[in-house]
């Protein structure tokens, strides 16, 4: 799972705004304890984190301020969260608390946080 993208996201939910997220991924950045939303290269957004053994906090959301409220976080938290499945039995905590609304708006992601 590290350092590796994870494709081009989709997401259940429309767009609200029609913007195109075409080319977006999500990309573990161990080093640097996130995961990074990129499009063609640059970032737009990351989730931090922290492990401790067999449990992956995430602790804060952001997204470039220029390009908020475009569902780009959604596509984010859902990457992340699609990802720590696939790849990892970690438990997710969500400390962060749009990921915590997130997961709350989405119930079939809380088994993550009961692992």
């Amino acid at each position: 799972m590290r350092g590796e993208a994870y494709g081009r996201l989709m997401s259940d939910d429309p767009d609200p705004n029609g913007d195109d997220t075409s080319g977006t991924q999500v990309v573990n950045r161990p080093d640097d304890q996130r995961f990074a939303l990129t499009r063609d290269g640059d970032d737009l957004g990351f989730i931090a984190y922290r492990q401790s053994g067999d449990v992956i906090t995430l602790t804060h959301t952001e997204i470039d301020p220029e390009i908020q409220e475009r569902g780009l976080g959604s596509l984010l938290v859902k990457g992340t969260l699609d990802a720590l499945r696939t790849g990892s039995s970690d438990r997710v905590v969500a400390q962060c608390p749009f990921v915590a609304a997130w997961i709350e708006k989405h119930p079939d992601y809380r088994d993550l946080l009961e692992r």
